[in-house]
């Protein structure tokens, strides 16, 4: 949205929410002609603008999916890195303290 940093994909959660459009005001800190004008462009082009945010929608769940992946791996390959110099102490305790852990109720 013209003046902002909010887009019309961000409205559109709320839209789809059922916000009614003073709360989206409020909530987005938006002016009485900023709401205005964002709501009647999407009353006048729903079709098309419904079809671009599900688009969003699936691109970021993607997005989402593949860093997830990518975070997993990095947890995965973390044992198997090699241990820097004066790391050996650091994780022993850290296992002692684990294994105290799973031991209480």
């Amino acid at each position: 949205m013209a003046g902002t940093r909010i887009t019309l994909y961000a409205i559109m959660d709320y839209v789809n929410d059922g916000w009614p459009s003073h709360l989206i005001r409020d909530w987005l800190h938006l002016t009485d002609q900023q709401i205005q004008d964002v709501m009647a462009y999407i009353d006048a082009h729903r079709e098309e603008v419904e079809e671009e945010y599900q688009l969003v929608l699936r691109q970021a769940e993607e997005h989402q999916r593949y860093w997830k992946a990518q975070y997993q791996d990095h947890l995965a390959n973390i044992g198997n890195m090699p241990l820097k110099p004066g790391q050996e102490e650091i994780r022993a305790k850290l296992k002692a303290r684990k294994a105290k852990w799973k031991q209480m109720p």
